[in-house]
């Protein structure tokens, strides 16, 4: 699923990644971050992926794009350039590696 934003150059990328695709990405070499829940702004300067391990978390582009939910099992793309505000729901923990 892809949810595009007003510049169409960006969207958050969202996927299903069976598990040939997570071990070809080296997903679980990658570090992992946790967080409480909590709700924040956020900026990307270079692209992420991450490989969403626990937690449900709806990210809502500052540009009046909508919001997107994910959770556990989820491999995400954040654009560089995007703007955001993070609303984590349940406690988070991913993989992720930055670009």
């Amino acid at each position: 699923m892809k949810q595009a934003l007003n510049d169409e150059t960006l969207f958050i990328s969202i996927e299903k990644a069976d598990a040939e695709r997570l071990i070809l990405l080296n997903v679980f070499k990658w570090p992992i971050w946790t967080k409480e829940v909590s709700t924040f702004p956020w900026s990307y300067q270079t692209q992420e992926i991450a490989y969403i391990l626990e937690g449900e978390v709806t990210v809502t582009p500052k540009n009046g794009g909508d919001a997107v939910s994910f959770g556990a099992g989820d491999l995400v793309t954040f654009p560089a350039g995007l703007s955001c505000v993070w609303h984590i729901k349940k406690p988070l923990r991913k993989h992720y590696q930055f670009s």
